[in-house]
């Protein structure tokens, strides 16, 4: 019996678990063509998603429409299902440790909905063998069915990327893999009945799972020695993104720039590969370098403002910094894992006063996560303007605004790296990473 052809013809089921920027946009693609149930386990964001609203404004209104999906909190009603998508978050604790409760959890409720015949796919970033040494028992274990025998288990890792408007989800080649050769089969037909782009089938789960967290984990690699360069080239007097552009005439040069390193993919992966290395008996030296050093840039910037301050003759516990942008990337709602965050803490350390702005960001959600709060005004008298996210509105920006907001001999920080220096430098003090 096909799994694909039951729910192709709608007999059978889909269920999505956890709404989050990629469950939701894999649950509605679904349901362009089987039938579909969404959890998840906060009834507000639910009742956002009745109505046609992404909670993390991803998607447009339109995306909601014609689909054949049902919303839902209430864990009873997924055992309608048959083929059940696992794509909840995975985090770190404070210590850097996976934070491995919400796939747990997520395990927990499907192994209460499974029955026999069922399938279940992971597309949480997991470091090699969670799927199948720490979710696969927990399914087993509820369900009372086995692998292979009564289910089928898969890994198949997402590879959205928010904010990307061009290479969207049906526009990515699909990772998939499964328990068995059959298994493999049916996920890699049903994922490939959505795609444009296809599917590559993996050897195994853990390939999969391998696959997957060390995209990550090279572009963090990439990222830090970017920065390491950048703290070089800033005692040396030498403007780094001068020296790449001169670098990247090469044909072969990898174009990677410094900057912070946030959100839940990039900083969070490498740490499930370093934990599973020391699992394994293995210290990793290369990825943990990376870490410290991109973990570290908070307080490189920090550092660098105010020395740049005291060279000006302020008091940084009497200077006033206003800093745009909170999101982790450019044109994003996310606030998670933020890294100017870190960043703020790391001068408000230094007594400066900061003030926060960020038209994507919601003023709830930052109160919640970090206890810190935006202005609703923002004031004439800054001594130190520091654009630390990439939005395209700042980026229309130009220096009669920036002068219209600061006091005399004020800084411009430029994180990103998104003015002409020579423009800037007119009228300001203008530093780059």
């Amino acid at each position: 019996m096909s799994i694909y052809k039951d729910l192709k013809d709608r007999k059978k089921k889909i269920c999505v678990v956890g709404l989050g920027y990629v469950g939701l946009p894999i649950a509605l693609e679904f349901a362009k063509y089987f039938d579909v149930i969404g959890f998840d386990i906060k009834e507000d964001r639910i009742e956002l998603m009745r109505s046609g609203n992404d909670p993390s404004k991803e998607l447009e209104a339109s995306a909601f429409d014609n689909k054949s999906i049902v919303f839902t909190s209430n864990a009873e009603e997924i055992k309608e299902a048959s083929f059940y998508v696992v794509a909840v978050p995975t985090d770190i604790d404070e210590h850097r440790v996976p934070n491995l409760k919400p796939i747990l959890g997520a395990s927990t409720t499907v192994g209460n909905a499974l029955s026999k015949g069922d399938y279940v796919v992971f597309e949480s970033t997991v470091y090699p063998g969670c799927t199948e040494e720490d979710c696969l028992p927990i399914i087993e274990k509820l369900s009372g069915l086995k692998v292979n025998i009564d289910f089928k288990l898969g890994y198949s890792p997402e590879r959205i990327v928010p904010g990307d408007k061009t290479r969207t989800l049906t526009k990515i080649t699909k990772i998939v893999s499964g328990s068995d050769s059959e298994s493999l089969e049916e996920i890699a037909q049903i994922y490939d009945h959505i795609l444009e782009e296809g599917v590559h089938k993996a050897s195994s789960i853990k390939v999969a799972e391998a696959a997957k967290v060390i995209e990550n984990t090279q572009r963090d690699l990439n990222i830090s020695l970017m920065n390491e360069l950048s703290m070089i080239f800033d005692k040396l007097d030498i403007d780094t993104n001068e020296v790449l552009e001169a670098a990247g005439t090469k044909w072969n040069f990898l174009k990677f720039y410094p900057g912070l390193v946030g959100g839940h993919c990039i900083s969070v992966d490498p740490y499930y590969l370093l934990h599973k290395s020391k699992q394994l008996g293995i210290d990793p030296q290369v990825i943990a370098a990376g870490r410290r050093i991109n973990d570290g840039m908070p307080a490189f910037v920090a550092k660098k403002i105010v020395q740049m301050l005291i060279e000006k003759g302020k008091n940084p516990g009497q200077s006033k910094l206003l800093m745009m942008g909170v999101t982790f990337k450019e044109d994003v709602a996310d606030i998670r894992n933020s890294k100017v965050i870190n960043l703020m803490r790391e001068l408000m350390s230094f007594s400066i006063h900061v003030h926060l702005t960020d038209h994507h960001a919601s003023p709830n959600e930052l109160a919640h996560e970090y206890g810190a709060s935006m202005v609703d005004t923002i004031s004439s008298d800054y001594d130190v303007v520091l654009v630390a996210v990439g939005h395209k509105r700042y980026k229309e920006l130009d220096i009669e605004y920036y002068q219209s907001i600061t006091k005399e001999n004020p800084i411009l920080i430029d994180l990103k790296g998104i003015y002409n220096k020579a423009i800037m430098e007119k009228a300001l003090t203008y530093w780059r990473l």
